[in-house]
């Protein structure tokens, strides 16, 4: 059973940084493309970011240049760098990985984790 711990949210002022990450308890982790998803109250879930198992990263329309993914696989773990945040970006950011190949930018990942609360202040 894999499992996922993020790590790094809180509370923000708009135009501020933040940096997430979710840590894998799997040997495997570099075999896994991982995403980042969100959701806010009353909202879907909706897709942020994803990372392959390659390095080849995948960004949602609405992050435009301001967030960034990436992996660290020596330590088991994944980032996501929020930058120029905005008030609509406050969600839940949950971490998912999977190791199955296919499309990592849609809802289907194996494993979650419990989410980080990131709130931006206006």
């Amino acid at each position: 059973q894999v499992q996922l711990v993020e790590s790094g949210g809180g509370l923000v002022q708009a135009g501020g940084s933040l940096r997430l990450s979710c840590a894998a308890s799997v040997r495997t982790f570099s075999t896994y493309g991982m995403g980042w998803f969100r959701q806010a109250p009353g909202t879907e879930r909706e897709f942020v970011a994803a990372i392959s198992r390659n390095g080849i990263t995948y960004y949602a329309n609405f992050v435009k240049g301001r967030f960034t993914i990436s992996r660290d696989n020596a330590k088991n773990t994944v980032y996501l760098h929020l930058n120029s945040v905005k008030p609509e970006d406050t969600a839940n950011y949950y971490c998912a990985g999977r190791q199955r190949l296919g499309a990592i930018t849609n809802i289907d990942y194996d494993y979650w984790g419990r989410g980080t609360q990131v709130t931006v202040s206006s």
